[in-house]
């Protein structure tokens, strides 16, 4: 997709956005680019996705692009333009908010400053584009042939507006609420989570009065749902330091609101790195992990047993209890379940301990247990966990032992039934069995001995070692008569 070249107060933005911008402009309307996008494009990022608003209602922007989506209540209207999606809002002003996370009633504006005046923070308060090329009370205009001019035009006069100086805010490297920020908080507590991921992912500074506010509005965010608490984490997760975030969470006692049992690790001692507690431990184990969303999230949350097992050995079984806690909490996050279920596992198994004693039937197994596909995740894990405790990442023979997993992995080795010579049919035609538990145990069971022994899978060897499986569970089960 082309993309017009920036300068100084004017981004860079794709021929698609511009055909959309010089679509609303040709019908009479004052047309911009704003929030998160501006604000990337002029930072030299490229934006994840391009949003537009306008003094056009939402009936009117349907009509200019007769093949829009219209179905919410906020004012926005979905363009589908040369294969991607657009979001055309509606000027809108302040509102009430009662309930800390959406207002009340949706009002439009009249103005693009009037619609600055109620975002979040200064460096997403600015717009460019511009008013109509008409007067848009005198032209009512009509659908642009093909939704879109045929040469993207945005008009000469377009502009940064920017009533609260984001674009110096951005050059600062701060992050600042616009207006009172106790007022922006109270309207949407999620602004709070949203500060300090922004201040992770950007590697800004919160300015001294809106870190202030959010240390005395934290309490708002127990009002927040499950899925925007998680939506924000991982974004902030995905940060290049996520530990930036993370830390003023905690600082300003968000941590304790949206995350209690991360919280109480802080003062717990670890006795690993000099002067760090088990938080410094979690949040340096996080920046060490590679930014992929399950690791990072088994970092968070890999420790998160230990303030209920300080008194067993200390710590003793962590893992196990952590693994649950964490499951629990992200499954009150409303966390995609392949989320809970990959994390609660990396959880569980990250205290193993390899030596080079191992046999390649216990790297089998080791494989098996973990699964394929989370061998690489779980191994990732371990190393940035001995990293946040202060130990080279390889501690533990993990470069050998990865070897060994990739060299067996490449033997194509059984990991389950599926893989036998032998199945259910054959042991019932074979010899007899009936289907039911004593079925399963016996497929179980050869596929333990093959693992451990690869050179087993061939049928007539299997049958004959599951007759033998037969007779010893009949003895066993005769003695105990």
């Amino acid at each position: 997709m082309a993309t017009e070249a920036g300068s100084p107060g004017r981004p860079a933005i794709p021929e698609a956005v511009a055909d959309l911008l010089a679509a609303l402009n040709a019908a009479g309307h004052s047309a911009y680019i704003v929030g998160g996008c501006l604000r990337d494009s002029l930072m030299g990022r490229a934006p994840a996705d391009w949003d537009l608003t306008t003094d056009a209602r939402p009936d009117r922007i349907q009509s200019i692009f007769p093949r829009s989506l219209y179905e919410n209540r906020f004012g926005t209207v979905v363009v589908r333009h040369r294969g991607t999606q657009y979001e055309i809002t509606t000027f809108r002003r302040d509102a009430t908010y009662s309930d800390h996370r959406h207002p009340d009633a949706i009002e439009f504006g009249q103005s693009i400053e009037e619609d600055l005046a109620r975002r979040d923070f200064t460096v997403n308060a600015m717009a460019w584009g511009a008013h109509s090329v008409n007067d848009a009370s005198g032209v009512s205009g009509g659908a642009v042939s093909g939704g879109v001019p045929g040469v993207a035009s945005v008009p000469n006069d377009a502009r940064l507006v920017d009533p609260h100086d984001g674009r110096g805010d951005l050059e600062r490297h701060l992050l600042r609420a616009v207006g009172d920020p106790d007022r922006r908080f109270n309207e949407d507590a999620l602004r709070m989570i949203r500060a300090v991921r922004l201040a992770a992912t950007l590697q800004f500074d919160v300015e001294s009065e809106t870190l202030a506010s959010i240390a005395r509005n934290a309490p708002l965010a127990a009002h927040l749902s499950g899925e925007r608490i998680c939506s924000e984490l991982l974004k902030l997760l995905a940060a290049e330091r996520p530990s930036i975030g993370l830390r003023l969470m905690a600082e300003t006692g968000l941590l304790a609101v949206i995350a209690p049992d991360l919280d109480r690790q802080r003062g717990i001692p670890q006795n690993k790195i000099a002067g760090e507690d088990l938080w410094d431990h979690t949040i340096r184990t996080v920046d060490a992990t590679p930014n992929r969303p399950v690791v990072r999230l088994a970092a968070l949350l890999h420790d998160v047993g230990k303030p209920d097992t300080i008194s067993d050995g200390p710590f003793h079984g962590h893992e196990a209890i952590g693994a649950a806690m964490a499951a629990k909490y992200l499954s009150e996050l409303h966390a995609p379940r392949e989320f809970q279920e990959s994390v609660a596992h990396l959880v569980r198994l990250h205290m193993f301990n390899y030596g080079a004693g191992w046999s390649d039937a216990a790297v089998r197994r080791f494989v098996r247990k973990v699964t394929p596909d989370g061998v690489e995740d779980l191994l990732a894990l371990r190393a940035a966990d001995n990293k946040g405790s202060g130990q080279p990442p390889e501690t533990g023979g993990l470069p050998e032992l990865a070897a060994r997993i990739r060299t067996e992995l490449a033997s194509g080795f059984v990991l389950g039934r599926g893989q036998l010579e032998v199945d259910g049919n054959d042991l019932m035609v074979d010899l007899g069995l009936p289907r039911g538990p004593i079925l399963g145990s016996i497929l179980d069971y050869l596929t333990e001995r093959v693992v451990s022994e690869p050179a087993l899978n061939v049928k007539p060897v299997l049958l004959d070692l599951a007759r033998e499986r037969i007779l010893e569970l009949q003895l066993v089960e005769n003695r105990d008569r």
